[in-house]
């Protein structure tokens, strides 16, 4: 199916619409036949940058906040489709505030699929992260238990499919890695670097959207798809910065941040054990057992045990020049390269 075929003239919901992501979706929806966006956000500048960016009177924007269930209903009714992207994701700013991620990314989540079941939404796709496999710091918990909301509410969600979409850190996203070494660069810095030896997957915004309009397509209810990508260690993607932009700027090592892990992981071993090979993705269907207790306490699954974890040190490692040339076709480098514009306008 086709993503005309997926989006015409359906009304679709984006939370959290005004971040990297709501303004890829966006924009490739716009390109599509679709007959409304609602961008739900609670900035309000953010929403009037956006609205004179696009100039489109298809999107519409709803201010509100996912913690407040009233104002998510609000953009809600009538919507064909939900893409849940509102969430906090600053790995530090969850550390030290880890109840402001519970009620953003966990009660949030649940506000959004109470929404959708009280006004009969037929498919919701909510965003995660790497951070929620074997979770080690806030914003990682936080998602984690996301997943398991959206998986319980998908047993109960009627008509409705619910599904979750998880891949690592986007590639030019704001507050990710690559625009912070560009602006060091341009601010005659050495770029910081907590340690060369960790390994980060290489994704793109339009990988991302891609990953969500298949879900959207192809998911049954509570599936996780997990979108595959190459890797590299950060400290070719710091020198891969370097040789684009020219730079001989040294690389400054500064030590692991705070619930930083050395390896993203995107598939734990008890998922991949039932995970299904879709290609450019896995999909993973939720564990079909309920609350007879025998099934989790009297018998075991031989797969578990012979799966591995599906990481960024065993996904293929693309070596400097490689990571040069697939840093070279993204679009924020090639405009940051001409100067034509920030790599962080939102």
């Amino acid at each position: 199916m086709t993503a005309s075929e997926i989006l015409r003239d359906k009304v679709i919901l984006i939370t959290g619409g005004t971040g990297s992501f709501g303004h890829a979706v966006t924009r490739r929806f716009l390109a599509e036949p679709v007959a409304e966006i609602r961008v739900f956000s609670r900035d309000e500048k953010k929403q009037e940058d956006m609205r004179i960016l696009l100039g489109d009177q298809r999107v519409k924007f709803f201010l509100g906040d996912v913690r407040d269930y009233a104002s998510v209903q609000d953009a809600m009714r009538g919507a064909d489709g939900v893409f849940h992207a509102a969430a906090l994701k600053q790995v530090p700013s969850c550390e030290f505030h880890p109840m402001e991620a519970v009620r953003t990314n966990v009660m949030g989540a649940e506000n959004v699929l109470a929404a959708a079941t009280a006004c009969k939404v037929r498919r919701v796709v909510a965003l995660s992260t790497d951070k929620a496999v074997y979770p080690i710091n806030a914003m990682g918990m936080s998602k984690a238990l996301m997943e398991k909301v959206a998986i319980a509410k998908s047993r109960s969600a009627g008509d409705g499919v619910f599904c979750v979409t998880r891949y690592g850190n986007v590639m030019g996203s704001r507050g990710s890695v690559i625009p912070l070494f560009i602006r060091q660069i341009r601010e005659g810095r050495a770029l910081t670097l907590t340690d060369p030896h960790m390994t980060r997957f290489l994704l793109s915004l339009d990988d991302s959207v891609n990953l969500v309009l298949a879900a959207f397509a192809r998911a049954e209810p509570g599936d996780i798809f997990v979108q595959k990508a190459p890797a590299c260690t950060m400290g070719v993607l710091a020198e891969a910065v370097r040789q684009l932009f020219a730079s001989t700027l040294p690389i400054r090592v500064i030590g692991t941040r705070h619930g930083e892990k050395l390896h993203e992981s995107l598939v734990s071993r008890e998922e991949m054990a039932r995970a299904v090979d879709m290609g450019e993705f896995y999909r993973i269907p939720a564990d079909a057992r309920d609350l007879n207790y025998d099934k989790f306490t009297a018998s075991g699954e031989t797969r578990i045990s012979e799966a591995l974890d599906y990481t960024s040190a065993n996904a293929p490692r693309l070596e400097l020049d490689a990571v040069v040339e697939l840093l070279g076709r993204l679009d924020f480098i090639q405009r940051e390269l001409r100067g034509e514009a920030a790599v962080e306008p939102f």
